[in-house]
């Protein structure tokens, strides 16, 4: 499959630039629906069996690279499969939008306090959705700094969000949260971190000079937005948009933006080994 071909100008820019400097590229990535399919029960998501070896001989060609997920930090590096794995040690994970760190090559992670609007939902959130008369197949999963409130499970994913969106919206309001919408998921999460921000951040620490980010859902348009920014400064950028695996369908809001489509964590998995690929041949 290999890296494939950037359908836009400046994603051709970005991409040479990567495939002709790596030691001063980073590489961001995130979790669910692009190293790892989405399933039912996100507890049971596991990087793609490819990932590891891909990213292991890809990372020390670059300056950095940097998985950037709303999951806590070592909750990805476990269902990632990343502690322990020598050719990793350019390896961050950025968990909860940038408020954890969890660095390979010191194997340490680091945290902020959780706003306490957090535990204030936690404890409203239940009863809201009794109240609310959520159907069957509803659940939330608590990510520790946030929480998901899950329709995938539902019959009918769509109509369960469009119920579920003011109510919450309102609940988060009231702590001072945010709602972060996604794929048949509404996230409830204390606002100033996102994928972006993170991004922008880890970036000016490495001094890197390119920049790519692979994604696959809304959460990700702000790192798409921050990219597009560092192009704007002079850094040189590829946006790659991971659709959902088995289904071929991405998200409109990121496709219409991307530079590169690929076909879910399989496709990721095949352009991390293009690159790996390309450069090692350079």
């Amino acid at each position: 499959m290999g890296i494939g071909e950037p359908l836009t100008g400046v994603g051709r820019e970005g991409l040479g630039a990567l495939l002709r400097g790596p030691g001063e590229a980073v590489l961001g990535l995130d979790f669910d629906g692009t190293l790892a399919p989405i399933v039912g029960d996100p507890a049971d998501a596991r990087a793609h069996p490819g990932a590891v070896p891909a990213l292991a001989r890809l990372a020390p060609r670059l300056r950095a690279v940097a998985v950037i997920t709303g999951r806590p930090a070592e909750e990805a590096v476990a269902h990632g499969g990343f502690k322990g794995v020598a050719a990793l040690a350019h390896l961050t994970v950025l968990g909860a939008y940038g408020a954890e760190r969890w660095d390979a090559a010191t194997g340490e992670a680091h945290a902020a306090p959780a706003p306490p609007g957090v535990a204030a939902v936690r404890a409203e959130l239940p009863p809201l959705l009794a109240e609310l008369g959520v159907p069957e197949g509803t659940w939330t999963e608590d990510k520790g700094r946030a929480l998901a409130v899950h329709t995938r499970r539902t019959a009918d994913p769509d109509r369960v969000l469009d119920l579920l969106r003011e109510p919450l919206a309102g609940l988060a309001a009231r702590h001072g949260l945010l709602v972060e919408p996604g794929r048949m998921v509404l996230e409830l999460r204390p606002p100033g971190a996102d994928k972006g921000a993170a991004l922008k951040e880890f970036v000016r620490e490495k001094g890197a000079r390119s920049v790519a980010y692979a994604g696959d859902d809304l959460g990700d348009l702000a790192a798409y937005d921050a990219v597009e920014e560092m192009r704007g400064q002079g850094v040189n950028g590829l946006l790659v948009c991971s659709s959902a695996a088995g289904t071929g369908e991405s998200v409109p809001e990121l496709a219409a933006r991307a530079d590169l489509l690929v076909p879910g964590p399989e496709g990721v998995v095949a352009f991390l080994e293009g690159l790996a690929e390309e450069i090692s041949g350079a």
